[in-house]
């Protein structure tokens, strides 16, 4: 079957490529070697009967290192996070079951322009044409359901049931994904990664990446009229000082918080901002040189930032990420703090409690918007149990708060830390009142006359 481009116009992808190298001659180790040389080292996977043997020959490859997530969801944001880091990512779910799974944290990439390989394990390549009703399937005889939804959020799609095509199949769909910056799709039948062929034994099909550059008479007019907008504001947002604090034992405040939080970051931090508040309240750090910063405000898929903190993290080790976290978010995508800790992460996440959907409670008020409340520290500490380095803590005053950040960034350096920072459910930044009512105001808006 024919790779099958979509033109979402080109965008080069600042991608380290290294020299091509002789690969092991099966399917699996040409997209093995495929991964490395674009410059993936970390695939992130949920393993599934149609993508076992693949998986078999990405471990087999030792520039590559298989992260087990999860759940597909979770690998996705992972994969969309590494690939903010380091200019490309790469996922591998199975057939149906974990492609839709996965769905959502493509499409969540597909708006923020991150090269994704998103490579899933498909159905042996003779049960094609047959009419045959395979399992992780919707009961139809046709295979295309996960073809047809992976189409709207990627640029190119590759279904790879034929060993003589397959080489070019897959190195057009990398080649294009890093070309124009937007996700593949890329389906391998589950009996051919083992199997050689004399194509897999060449160099892969050349290409050429310009580097990114700026458009410098763009980047000085966005400069001019941020210094415009800023010059002109009423009420200007002043992050910090010696008298932004709260009284002794005076229940913590988010402005106080992030007061701390702007305090910690330097070129070796990076931050993660869940969507939310933290959307709004992170906007307002002062970036120090090298420091990172991350966040998904077109797409706003709510758990985004633990699977995006572990993938990012994953891909810069020598920075220490400082997500900002809400307890809603965090109980859609919880699990993968697990892998966190699996792979020796040292993050710091800032679990920001205030007792449900604050982001919702601003936009349209209702019992929804309330959630269960989570021993969080308790259920990280569950996950942790006992394996591997994890520090917890849980904070209700300035001077707790101050403790454990001094604990974070000091004794337990190396560990990953998780804070709960238990706040009022009103305390909210007023750039987020102001977004809440702007969007109730466009929700709301009648149908216009027919």
């Amino acid at each position: 079957m024919e790779a099958s481009p979509q033109d979402n116009g080109p965008t080069a992808a600042a991608t380290p490529v290294a020299p091509p190298k002789p690969c092991s001659g099966t399917l699996g180790g040409h997209l093995a070697r495929r991964l490395v040389e674009i410059g993936v080292r970390d695939v992130f996977s949920v393993p599934g009967d149609f993508n076992l043997t693949l998986l078999d020959h990405l471990i087999a490859e030792p520039g590559l290192n298989l992260v087990g997530c999860c759940n597909e969801l979770n690998a996705g944001y992972a994969a969309d996070g590494y690939a903010r880091a380091k200019g490309v990512g790469a996922c591998v779910v199975t057939f149906t079951v974990g492609g839709l799974s996965i769905l959502n944290a493509i499409a969540g990439a597909y708006s923020e322009n991150l090269p994704v390989i998103c490579i899933v394990g498909g159905p042996n390549s003779n049960d094609y044409g047959t009419n045959r009703i395979l399992h992780h399937t919707i009961g139809l005889p046709d295979f295309g359901q996960e073809l047809s939804c992976f189409q709207a959020v990627t640029c190119i799609q590759a279904v790879v049931n034929n060993l003589d095509d397959a080489h070019e199949l897959i190195d057009t769909a990398i080649s294009t994904a890093l070309k124009e910056s937007k996700p593949a799709y890329i389906s391998i039948s589950c009996n051919l990664a083992g199997i050689t062929h004399p194509t897999f034994a060449r160099e892969p099909v050349p290409f050429f990446l310009a580097p990114k550059v700026s458009n410098q008479l763009g980047l000085e007019a966005a400069v001019e009229a941020t210094a415009n907008f800023l010059n002109k504001a009423v009420k200007p947002v002043i992050i910090g000082g010696p008298k932004l604090r709260c009284e002794k034992n005076e229940p913590l405040r988010v402005n106080i918080l992030f007061k701390h939080i702007q305090e910690m970051l330097g070129g070796d931090t990076a931050v993660i901002a869940e969507t939310g508040d933290s959307w709004f309240n992170c906007q307002k750090l002062r970036l120090p040189e090298n420091c990172g910063y991350e966040f998904q405000m077109q797409y706003g898929s709510i758990g985004w930032s633990v699977g995006a903190t572990l993938g990012y993290a994953q891909a810069v080790p020598d920075k220490r990420v400082i997500a900002c976290i809400g307890d809603g978010s965090f109980q859609v995508t919880a699990q993968d703090v697990s892998t966190m800790i699996r792979c020796g992460q040292r993050s710091i996440i800032f679990l920001i409690n205030n007792g449900g959907y604050t982001i919702e409670v601003e936009i349209h008020d209702g019992p929804y918007n309330v959630i269960k409340n989570w021993n969080y520290t308790g259920l990280v500490e569950a996950i942790h149990n006992g394996q591997g380095k994890c520090w917890t803590a849980k904070v209700w005053t300035e001077e707790q708060l101050t403790d454990a950040i001094g604990t974070a960034t000091g004794t337990e350096k190396d560990s990953l830390c998780f804070i709960e920072v238990i706040v009022h459910k009103d305390d909210t930044s007023k750039e987020l009142l102001e977004w809440g009512s702007r969007v109730s105001a466009a929700n709301s808006r009648p149908p216009n006359p027919q």
